[in-house]
Parts: structure tokens; C-alpha cells; sequence
């Protein structure tokens, strides 16, 4: 391999490229209209417009991907996590370009993908696991049925993604329809396809994983374990290496396993094989995502093992630098800095990041995608940085992310530091006797107070870019520039253009329903003249991926505006109107 192509965005594609640098590879780094003036595109050796501005005409297109690689002379394509990196199609399309594919081999991904054929490897493996469907139910009414026979609560889950995407928790059988109809609806939205399966729902369990690497010769490495326990939404927020408060048996059975599902697959590559562990100590097999994680930097930072290096080397033929499990030094977490506020919900906000000053000091890793400047789009993802602290043992570990946390300054955006903040103070979680979170306690049990953030700011800038025509050295370029400085300096302002911010929140009317959010929207949760009450949810937006209930201001007739699946939303506009 001589230059890997990085099919992706934000702080993993900024990750990937200096991991290619450290190597001697060449990096080459794509981008949409948003991200044309990201950090990834800079930190590449060579940068290529995908021109388009939502992820399906961008990073999720695969031919122009693949024209991109052709146009670059890339030799291989890594393609980091979420977007294709799970996707089968897309590595066999890579392979048959004649270029290397940075992943498991297309089969190895169809097959660990597709949760119903994971579960019979993992069955085969002698891994354990809960009761759960044959294969995807075809309907509400089988996943009821299914709850009645092996009790609740279930939980329903896309059968192809990950990532939290397309899992809802029913735990009353009313609840089980509507929880089906929207782990269909998301699956659809994230993956294409819309197959679901039904389980048994450990309640409040722990999420604990182990990270493995596997080469062409024949060697499978469990570089350690992790917990993910701390989830909004089944979407991880803090993790630590290695998953504390275990039992040796524990962490040998999940070590065992993970290797007996890796060579029971044919695995090669990076991987990750989750589990549940309840309790009472049962630990039941999860999934396997066949691909880098996004919290592998706090495996790094305990095993001393650089987990991007080693997925460079597995490619290129090379055989692994370890050959047997590395004793884990120290202890290390990893906070996921997102876009979001949560004393709203952790609800997304996209918008311009006018501060980003990162902690220092022993222990600390910031890997990023922003700076002072940058854009979060509100077509993406929400996380903008990772903060890794590591120390010698956990509790030096908290401390030094005790302090991290309270030096970290961004303005501009609303971010999940607040939580991140008082969440390293709880008790349930910084404890040295026993481990008190679990996959829900979030929703469940935090009641520190937040204060709702004061950094909700304007709409982004729309990311959009016009080709405008100038004159260098007597010949004519086409370049592109940001669509909204144009248009200010065609207003005769140096100022960027923004969005009206009448839509305070306090500002609106106390009868008027607002989105949230600048993002879509996904359907009505009442019937147009519907009696409401005041916190009844009343329609369903998206933003970043996320999906936020609208809920009544107050108590009245529901009066819908005119508004339809998919219709594009800014933060405020009206949503519908409440006549008492």
C-alpha cells in the first residue's frame, strides 16, 4: 500500500490521516459542501470534493467514492466508522477496483451484520445468550407475540447497522407495536433496510466489550475489554478501559468468547464483539461491529497497541505486531464531546464553533474534528471531539478527567460537557466499591440539575457552496466559496449572512408548537384538531441523526401546519398551532 483514500469525516478521518502519515502511507481525504473547510480535509495529503450536501449524496455515495480513488491513484480505502463501513457491497466494490479494503473481508461483514446469522455463530461458538426471535419478525403483531410467550421486557433491533440506530425497548405490551413501527421507520432511515428481530431485554444491564484483532495468518488477539455503560438512547456518552468491577471469570469467558466468535467467522481485521452482563453476572452475547469503534483510542492509551496501525498492517498482508492478549497498564475513559444539550434532552445543536480550547496535562488525549471556527452541520453526527484521560489507576484516572473536563471551552454550540462534568461527581459512577450505572440509568436515575445551555446559537451557515469564476495570471479558475459569504458581499456586507433569530425560545408564543431544531421532519404524533395536554408529544423531528418528540406547550385543540415527512425544518419554525 502506497495511499489509502479515507471514505469519511470529522475527528476519525482526522485520526486515520496521521496514522498514515506515522506509517509512510500517502492520505486522501474526501469531503462534502459542509465539510469543505473541516479539519480532516487539511490533515490529508490530498483532498477531493464530493460535491453534494446530505450523506446519501456524499459519503454514502459509493461510485463517487470509488471515481475519487480512481482520480487519486489510492492503492486502498479505509473507510473509519458509521457511513460504509459496514457495508458488504461496498467492500466487495473496493475489492474489485483492485484496491485494498481496510475491513473484514465482504462476507465476514454480511454475515456479523445480519444480527439473526451473528446469533448462529455465536450459538455455534458456545457464546452465551438470551431468548430471542429465529429470525426477523414480519410484523407488530409477531413481536407481541413473542413478547407474551418469553415475557418482558424486549427489545426490538435492526437486523443490518448499528450504532443504536433502530432499537426501541418495549416494556408493557401495549408499548410493543409502537416500538416496532419505530425501530422499522429508523432502520429504514439508517441502513436502507427495515428487517428487525425480537429479544429478551436484560434490565439494567451493563455494556461490555472486548476489541479484537485478527490477520491473514492466522492470529486473533483480544487486546482488551471496555464499558459502554453510559448510553442516551442507546448511544454511548462515556466509556473506560479496561470494563471495571469484573470477575476474573467474567473477563475470561467474554475474552473466550470474542475469540471463538472471531475464528468461528473467519474474522480479519478490527472488531469488536459486545456483550450484556446483568446484575447477577449473566453475560449474554450482543453483536459484533466489524469495524474500528469509536472509543478504541482508550484501548490505545491501556495496551500501548495503535489499533489504526494494526488495521494498516492486516491489509497490507502483514501479520499482526502482537500474537498473544496485552496485559492492560493503567485505566483510561473516553468522553464523547457532542453537539448536544443536555438540560434539553440532549437535544442536537448544530451551529458555528466560535471557541474551542482543549485541556492539556499528563494523561490527556483530545481527538478532534473542530476547531475555533468550524461548522457543526446539521446533516451528520453530533459528536465533534473525543476526550481520552488515562492515569495509573481509575481513580487517578477521574481525577485528571475531573480537571480535563473543567479546563474544556467550546462556545457557540451547546455541548454534553455539562453532563459530562457532573456525571465524574456521581457516586453510582466514580465509586470504588461497585459499579452503579447501567445501559438506562440515565434516563433512569440521573437527576443532577443542568442548566439549559446559553451556547443554542444561530443556525449553522448552510454549508452550501457556489462555483464562482476568477482570473489568475490571465486564465479562468472555477472556485468554490461558501454560499453565505457570497451572498453578504453581494449585499454589499463583509458580515456572513445568518438566519433570523426571532425564534427565541422565550419569545415565542405560549400556543405555538416550534421545532427544536434545524433539521427534518419525520411524522405527526396526533391527528390534525386533536384535544391535547400540555406535554403530550405532537409531532417527531430529526436532527443529526436523532430523533426528539415535540411535545404541547400547553393544554388545547392541535391545529397542524402544513408539513410532511422529510420536509426540511429550521430551529423555531412552527410546527403547529394550540387553541384553548
Amino acid at each position: 500500500m502506497r495511499k489509502v483514500l479515507i471514505a469519511n469525516r470529522g475527528e476519525i478521518a482526522v485520526r486515520i490521516a496521521r496514522a498514515c502519515a506515522d506509517a509512510s502511507l500517502a492520505s486522501v481525504a474526501v469531503y462534502s459542501d459542509p465539510d469543505a473547510d473541516a479539519l480532516h480535509v487539511r490533515a490529508a495529503d490530498e483532498a477531493y470534493p464530493l460535491g453534494g450536501r446530505t450523506s446519501a449524496e456524499t459519503y454514502l455515495d459509493q461510485e463517487k467514492i470509488l471515481a475519487v480513488a480512481r482520480e487519486s491513484g489510492a492503492d486502498a480505502v479505509h473507510p473509519g466508522y458509521g457511513f460504509l463501513s459496514e457495508n458488504a457491497e461496498f467492500a466487495e466494490a473496493v475489492i474489485a477496483a483492485g484496491l485494498a479494503w481496510v475491513g473484514p473481508a465482504p462476507q465476514t461483514i454480511r454475515d456479523l451484520g445480519d444480527k439473526i446469522k451473528a446469533r448462529e455463530i455465536a450459538v455455534a461458538a458456545g457464546a452465551p445468550l438470551v431468548p430471542g426471535s429465529d429470525g426477523p419478525v414480519d410484523s407488530a403483531e409477531a413481536a407481541r407475540a413473542f413478547a407474551e410467550e418469553h415475557g418482558l421486557p424486549v427489545i426490538i433491533k435492526a437486523a443490518h447497522g448499528g450504532g443504536g440506530r433502530g432499537m426501541r425497548i418495549a416494556r408493557q405490551l401495549g408499548e410493543v407495536e409502537d416500538a416496532f413501527a419505530a425501530a422499522v421507520r429508523e432502520a429504514e432511515g439508517a441502513f436502507g433496510r427495515g428487517e428487525c428481530f425480537v429479544e429478551r431485554f436484560l434490565d439494567t444491564p451493563r455494556h461490555v466489550e472486548a476489541q479484537v484483532l485478527a490477520d491473514t495468518h492466522g492470529n486473533v488477539v483480544v487486546v482488551g475489554t471496555r464499558d459502554c455503560s453510559l448510553q442516551r438512547r442507546n448511544q454511548k456518552l462515556v466509556e473506560e478501559a479496561p470494563a471495571p468491577f469484573l470477575t476474573a471469570d467474567q473477563r475470561a469467558r467474554i475474552h473466550d468468547a470474542a475469540r471463538q466468535i472471531c475464528r468461528s467467522a473467519g474474522y480479519v481485521g478490527a472488531g469488536t464483539v459486545e456483550f450484556m452482563v446483568a446484575p447477577d453476572g449473566l453475560i449474554s452475547f450482543l453483536e459484533v461491529n466489524t469495524r474500528l469503534q469509536v472509543e478504541h483510542p482508550i484501548t490505545e492509551e491501556t495496551t500501548g497497541v495503535d489499533l489504526v496501525a494494526e488495521q494498516l498492517r492486516i491489509a497490507a498482508g502483514e501479520p499482526l505486531s502482537l500474537t498473544e492478549d496485552p496485559a492492560p497498564r493503567g485505566h483510561a475513559f473516553e468522553f464523547r464531546i457532542n453537539a448536544e444539550d443536555p438540560a434539553r434532552g440532549f437535544l442536537p445543536t448544530p451551529g458555528d464553533v466560535t471557541r474551542f480550547e482543549a485541556p492539556t496535562g499528563a494523561g490527556v488525549r483530545v481527538d478532534t474534528g473542530v476547531r475555533s471556527g468550524s461548522t457543526v452541520p446539521d446533516v451528520y453526527d453530533s459528536m465533534m471531539a473525543k476526550l481520552i484521560v488515562s492515569g495509573a489507576t481509575r481513580q487517578q484516572a477521574l481525577r485528571r478527567a475531573r480537571q480535563a473536563l473543567a479546563d474544556f471551552r467550546i462556545e457557540g454550540v451547546a455541548t454534553v460537557l455539562p453532563f459530562h462534568r457532573a456525571v465524574v461527581q456521581e457516586e453510582a459512577f466514580a465509586g470504588t466499591e461497585e459499579f452503579g450505572v447501567y445501559t438506562t440509568w440515565i434516563e433512569d436515575e440521573f437527576s443532577a440539575a443542568l442548566a439549559p445551555s446559553d451556547d443554542v446559537a444561530l443556525p449553522a451557515r448552510s454549508g452550501e457552496r457556489e462555483s464562482i469564476t476568477v482570473e489568475i495570471d490571465g486564465r479562468a479558475h472555477q472556485v468554490g466559496v461558501p454560499a453565505d459569504l457570497l451572498a453578504a458581499l453581494r449585499a454589499g456586507s463583509g458580515a456572513v449572512a445568518t438566519a433570523d433569530s426571532g425564534e427565541d425560545d422565550g419569545a415565542a408564543e405560549a400556543n405555538v408548537v416550534t421545532s427544536p431544531v434545524n433539521g427534518g421532519f419525520v411524522k405527526w404524533s396526533v391527528d390534525d384538531g386533536a384535544t391535547v395536554s400540555a406535554g403530550d408529544a405532537v409531532a417527531v423531528v430529526e436532527a443529526m441523526k436523532t430523533e426528539s418528540p415535540v411535545s404541547a406547550p400547553c393544554d388545547g385543540v392541535f391545529t397542524r401546519a402544513d408539513l410532511h415527512p422529510g420536509d426540511q425544518l429550521s430551529r423555531g419554525q412552527e410546527l403547529g398551532r394550540i387553541a384553548g
